[in-house]
């Protein structure tokens, strides 16, 4: 292996040949792409550009400069590490973008990836009833979503909840980057067990919705994502029906629950045929997400007992 890398960084030489080299070898390995980009050029490109401490909008000029032996080396650990060991490119370069802002992300949390982001972006449609002024993201992760919310909304109180402490410190270091910690509160909660008479004028949620036969045949780079953030029961369901059941206690009277169930879409229509989802429609693409109000839930919940 030494002597394969000595030849490599004898070999190569540019910012070009590292990117092409770099797509080659991930189109040979048959990696999936899924983590912000769709493709292996634009990974490989994101690994190049990182490794060399260089936007990856730098002028095209770049492409043709020599990289230093030191840099050479450098990026070919980079791209080793992601076709080799299949680890998604944001975890390599610790950095993920939502809503056209930067997040630190590491193996603590999912890279941020949910159309969530376009309701953040058009105000929430007709969903954002009056002015809000609270709003929780439940099931946080990185903080992503609450705090692209409250960079937005600048007047909202935005709170981030999530089981796990580990997410909640990547949440912390987010919140702290985007200088928002006057704006929101952090919360190590079990669903609602933490947040005993909170109320809200919107919850939006990512929970884990994967459901065990989807979870089982995910590729490597899904995997390498933690498990409490996506596996939720045989059907994906097991977090959601705690949620509805309990959401309208942390509802005020006109607010809404914006929830994200992904391909479980389906086994949820499925096990509550007569509830009145709305499945909301992205213009930039994705699924899955539903909206559906606190007097629904309420009008409703005999079925989610």
């Amino acid at each position: 292996m030494i002597e394969k890398r000595e030849a490599l960084t004898s070999e190569l030489h540019t910012v070009l040949d590292f990117i092409r080299w770099g797509a080659s070898r991930f189109n040979e390995a048959d990696l999936w792409f899924g983590h912000g980009t769709d493709n292996a050029w634009d990974d490989a490109v994101l690994l190049v550009m990182h490794g060399l401490h260089l936007p990856v909008g730098s002028k095209p000029e770049v492409l043709s400069a020599n990289l230093t032996m030191d840099e050479r080396k450098s990026v070919l650990c980079l791209l080793e590490r992601r076709f080799k060991d299949r680890v998604p490119t944001p975890y390599i370069t610790n950095e993920a973008w939502f809503c056209e802002m930067p997040f630190y992300v590491d193996e603590r949390v999912l890279v941020p990836r949910s159309p969530i982001a376009e309701l953040i972006q058009t105000g929430f449609g007709p969903w954002a009833k009056g002015e809000l002024t609270s709003v929780l993201d439940l099931c946080c992760g990185s903080g992503c979503i609450g705090i692209a919310t409250a960079a937005q909304y600048p007047d909202v109180e935005v709170t981030l909840s999530d089981i796990s402490a580990d997410a909640l410190e990547v949440a912390r270091v987010n919140v702290d980057m985007h200088h928002l910690a006057d704006h929101m509160m952090l919360v190590e909660s079990d669903l609602f067990n933490n947040l005993k008479g909170a109320s809200f004028d919107l919850i939006l949620c990512n929970p884990p919705y994967v459901d065990a036969d989807d979870l089982a045949q995910m590729p490597p780079e899904y995997q390498a994502e933690p498990s409490l953030a996506l596996g939720s029961g045989d059907d994906g369901l097991d977090f959601t029906r705690r949620l509805l059941r309990e959401a309208p206690n942390h509802l005020h009277a006109e607010g809404v629950l914006i929830c994200e169930v992904g391909n479980s879409w389906v086994n949820l229509e499925q096990a509550f045929p007569n509830v009145p989802f709305t499945w909301i429609e992205f213009e930039h693409g994705g699924h899955g997400v539903f909206a559906i109000t606190r007097e629904e839930l309420l009008a409703y919940k005999a079925f989610f007992a």
